[in-house]
């Protein structure tokens, strides 16, 4: 009896812009992900909580969940959106292209804008693992409700300076210590498999 045919790795490089040092992760995911799953694993590797809205900009058009839509209000723009849980991985690289580019955007208030580039296929060595798998990535995603890129290096400033008025209460706000340039590679994936095996 033939086996099924096995889901291709996609390998994803996410930038999160406009933020000092530069955010980012690159990973490897199943081809036959849709764009749901891709959000809730993106949620995952770059440190937020899945506490606001969410869209992707797919060449012109909008991929996001089905409640986002409804909220678009007037029918030219629910138009330009698509359900997330009907676009796949698969469908998005065949759109922009083997090398193309999509933007994921996370709390529309402060407005986190990610650029997902799509990387070589990856080696038989970096695709050992199952995916989905981060393989690399740099420094500490900012806290939620931070405020943007612009509300980040403030606080980033305010934790650096002792002596500013604000800094015990950004302290205290942030629960302690918040390294920003901090970043576990392992942690991310094992912590990962082991949400995954407490989800099943």
């Amino acid at each position: 009896m033939a086996k099924p045919p096995t889901a291709k790795a996609v390998a994803l490089r996410i930038e999160l812009l406009e933020v000092i040092p530069l955010v980012w992760r690159r990973v490897l995911v199943p081809n036959h992900w849709t764009l749901a799953s891709l959000h809730h694993y993106l949620q995952w590797v770059m440190g937020w909580t899945d506490s606001h809205a969410h869209e992707f900009e797919v060449g012109d058009g909008l991929v996001a969940p089905d409640w986002w839509i409804r909220e678009a209000g007037s029918e030219e723009e629910v138009s330009r959106y698509r359900d997330e849980r009907r676009v796949s991985v698969a469908a998005v690289v065949s759109e922009v292209g083997a090398h193309g580019e999509f933007e994921y955007r996370y709390d529309m208030g402060d407005g986190w804008q990610h650029r997902i580039v799509i990387e070589s296929p990856p080696t038989s060595t970096a695709s050992e693992r199952r995916p989905p798998v981060c393989v690399a990535g740099e420094n500490a995603c900012p806290p939620e409700d931070v405020g943007g890129p612009h509300g980040y290096a403030l606080f980033l400033d305010i934790l650096g300076d002792r002596q500013h008025e604000q800094h015990e209460d950004m302290v205290r706000w942030i629960g302690g210590v918040f390294d920003p340039k901090g970043f576990d590679l392992n942690r991310i994936n094992r912590d990962w498999t082991g949400a995954k095996r407490r989800r099943r």
